[in-house]
């Protein structure tokens, strides 16, 4: 896997400053999403955050609403919305929730965070921009033990009929999820044989490996004719050396700290 430059560590440093204030959070999952939001941001989707209600924007949906922790520090970077809001994480009146809220946030296309609903509701959006004739593309990241669910293959047969090239899909596979490795709770593989077989193009790759990852989006569709499926190999807790691989950290509460100084000095 590969090493975090500045940008990243930067990235990771907003997500610590979140959960510092209440000392809890969805830090594995957050962790493992920074490049693939990052590169999808910086080099794929085209929006303004003057008007985040831009006709034309391309959509991004979490499905994986649990790692917003994530996308709140793209949003704030991209000036969605103030840096200095993100220490309201979790407060009682704070816009930033546990799980992200549209309406309530700019730049967040779908309230997700009931797992398995953000394909559905992407196919949804790329069908409707085909029948209008818009040309906006749509991103749905999910979680690899989220499509354990069974509304996503669903989704995923619903949008190979439909042949939606403006669709992409990115999976977050890092592998582990809530309570144990996905291999034991209920073993995915092979899962880019799995997404191919339901009509989809597919591409592995690094999913911290920047460069990697802006090839990629660069050639997007993959296929004129079918939506695309990313596998993003990742690791959960990536930055954090205690953290990566711990299902203990895919929600912490109680955070003491010296945990909190230790996030701090990996990032040094």
């Amino acid at each position: 896997m590969s090493h975090l430059d500045k940008r990243s560590k930067e990235l990771r440093r907003l997500v610590v400053q979140m959960i510092e204030v209440d000392r809890r959070g969805h830090i594995g999952p957050a962790l493992s999403l920074i490049e693939i939001l990052r590169v999808l941001y910086d080099s794929f989707l085209r929006f303004d955050p003057a008007n985040p209600m831009w006709r034309d924007r391309d959509r991004l949906i979490l499905s994986k609403g649990h790692g917003c922790l994530a996308l709140y520090a793209i949003l704030a970077d991209k000036a969605f919305i103030a840096i200095e809001e993100l220490s309201t994480f979790c407060k009682p009146d704070s816009r930033l929730g546990g799980h992200p809220e549209m309406r309530k946030f700019p730049g967040i296309e779908a309230t997700t965070g009931a797992l398995g609903h953000g394909l559905p509701m992407g196919v949804g959006m790329a069908l409707a921009a085909r029948i209008r004739c818009q040309k906006h593309r749509v991103v749905v990241v999910v979680g690899d033990g989220e499509i354990n669910e069974g509304s996503v293959w669903e989704a995923a047969m619903s949008a190979a009929k439909h042949k939606l090239s403006n669709l992409a899909v990115f999976i977050d596979y890092n592998k582990l999820q809530s309570y144990g490795p996905t291999r034991e709770v209920l073993d995915i593989e092979p899962l880019a044989d799995k997404w191919r077989s339901f009509g989809f193009a597919v591409e592995e790759v690094d999913g911290h490996d920047v460069e990697a990852l802006e090839d990629l989006v660069g050639r997007l569709p993959l296929s004129a004719e079918k939506p695309t499926a990313v596998i993003c190999h990742t690791v959960k807790g990536k930055g954090f050396p205690f953290a990566e691989g711990k299902a203990g950290w895919h929600h912490k509460s109680g955070l003491s700290a010296d945990e909190i100084a230790s996030m701090y000095h990996c990032l040094a």
